[in-house]
């Protein structure tokens, strides 16, 4: 810790509800808590993860933060569906935040964690999908087409919606 940062404030609830993490943990929790900080949050998630993970897989969250973010909770970390929930009550009460079962089931991976907390802490939108055509199930974006086939119609004297509607079928 640098001697800059002044220490942060003990909070004795706080510390109980993350008596099981790390010291580490805790001290991110309050930083966050005190200012904000994305990287302290992301900690918090780590430390709160770590506890719950399985024993030999807790080295798995030592890692490149890219690598480590891309980790399945399942999978990777042998998160059931009730240790999750345990992790969402201890997020909801260090973020002061409600988290919906709805929310929870989108949540596969220590990277997706992060990015909803955060999101849902500081307030901050998600940010929109982006169309993925290598996995997106739906080849034909009809909203998207029909606004390009609108577009190129305007420029040219004869209408493509007939070309359009022989596209094949992908039911």
């Amino acid at each position: 810790m640098s001697t800059d940062t002044p220490p942060p404030e003990d909070d004795p609830v706080l510390r109980e509800t993350l008596k099981r993490c790390s010291p580490a943990t805790y001290y991110a929790a309050c930083k966050f808590r005190a200012n904000g900080d994305p990287d302290a949050l992301r900690a918090v998630v780590l430390g709160v993860v770590e506890r719950f993970a399985d024993r030999e897989r807790r080295t798995s969250l030592q890692g490149d933060p890219a690598t480590v973010a891309a980790l399945h909770l399942s999978e990777d970390l042998g998160l059931d569906s009730l240790t999750m929930m345990e992790v969402v009550m201890i997020a909801e009460d260090v973020l002061r935040i409600t988290i919906s079962n709805e929310e929870l089931t989108r949540l596969r991976t220590i990277g997706a964690v992060q990015t909803f907390l955060l999101e849902k802490a500081t307030g901050t939108p998600p940010a929109p999908a982006r169309p993925n055509c290598a996995t997106d199930t739906n080849p034909w974006n009809v909203a998207a087409v029909g606004d390009q086939v609108r577009q190129i119609e305007a420029r040219s004297a004869a209408p493509l919606a007939p070309l359009i509607d022989q596209r094949p079928n992908h039911a």
